[in-house]
């Protein structure tokens, strides 16, 4: 299955693993890679030494290409963790909560793409007047930072938009492959996969998050901005209604993130050892969380992805 998107990052399959802070870490990124998808390490959780760390391991399983997501919109010295990004072997950078303008040029010249994730079609549009190599459309089903617009809507938008210069790729409650078949039928060159890929043996968490995402129905989902002051898509539970109920307590980003994180509600990045309390953990997940039903190797599930893609295209084309 060859699309832009797979001769760009020079990949066989045209699946992309989320850059999940708190997920996303050296197991996971590679078994993607490995399987012919491009796998995407989340840094938004680590210290500059730990995502060095972890990009070393991705390259000790593998020389397939990987990325890097890092949340531009945090505080610290992005031109510093760009140049690590690059200098440590990533393929792409992607930036989550912004489009990074001063490091783009920096990337460019030292041979890396840059990724920006996009909420809404002027996201994207700015994204590539800045720049960038690709963009993420990412509708409102999708786990974690998300913004109002559905995956339906917003994809072929942004395609009309922005995907005559640039790959489009659709993120938001993709979990099989007939999201990557509906995806490359709205104009997208691939796909962006978060949720499924936390209930995959190598994904990183707390423990716990992997039981909760399997036990889930679709609607156990809730937009929040209790954990990080910004709108995200969580597993809904004690906390997140406490802040439904009392919004004027929320604070914004990032004092809001600090907020979760010293009372005890926030552990992303914690390890399968960490114990949590389930009623008030940060557990990101998208509403394709109810498809959910096994852990399954994320080798397997890359291979799946266009396999199932593939049964179905050939079934509508065949209804012609």
């Amino acid at each position: 299955m060859r699309t832009r998107l797979t001769d760009i990052l020079e990949i066989e399959h045209p699946v992309m693993l989320a850059g999940m802070g708190g997920v996303s870490y050296h197991e996971l990124v590679a078994a993607v890679s490995e399987a012919g998808g491009f796998g995407c390490m989340g840094a938004s959780t680590m210290g500059l030494e730990r995502m060095v760390e972890e990009m070393g391991l991705v390259r000790r399983r593998t020389d397939k290409p990987f990325g890097v997501d890092l949340l531009t919109a945090l505080p610290g010295d992005l031109p510093a963790q760009v140049a690590a990004v690059i200098e440590h072997g990533a393929r792409v950078f992607v930036a989550g909560l912004g489009v990074p303008r001063d490091v783009v040029e920096l990337c460019h010249d030292n041979n890396v793409l840059v990724a920006s994730m996009c909420g809404k079609v002027r996201h994207a549009v700015a994204a590539v007047g800045a720049g960038c190599d690709l963009v993420v459309a990412q509708g409102t089903e999708a786990g974690g930072h998300t913004g109002t617009v559905a995956t339906l809507a917003l994809v072929p938008q942004v395609v009309d938009a922005v995907g005559d210069r640039v790959p489009v790729v659709a993120a938001g409650g993709i979990v099989d492959g007939r999201g990557l078949a509906a995806a490359l039928t709205l104009g997208a060159d691939g796909i962006w996969v978060g949720t499924r890929f936390i209930a995959t043996p190598e994904a990183w968490g707390t423990a716990g998050y992997k039981e909760r995402l399997l036990a889930m129905a679709e609607d156990d989902t809730v937009v929040s901005r209790a954990y990080t002051g910004k709108t995200c898509r969580v597993v809904r539970n004690d906390y997140t209604r406490h802040f439904e109920e009392h919004p004027e307590q929320l604070q914004p980003f990032p004092a809001q993130l600090l907020t979760s994180m010293e009372t005890g509600a926030n552990h992303l990045g914690g390890g399968p050892d960490l114990e949590v309390d389930p009623d008030r953990e940060f557990w990101p997940a998208g509403q394709g969380v109810g498809a959910i039903h096994e852990l399954v190797p994320a080798g397997e599930l890359v291979r799946a992805f266009v396999a199932e893609a593939e049964a179905v295209l050939d079934r509508v084309a065949s209804l012609r």
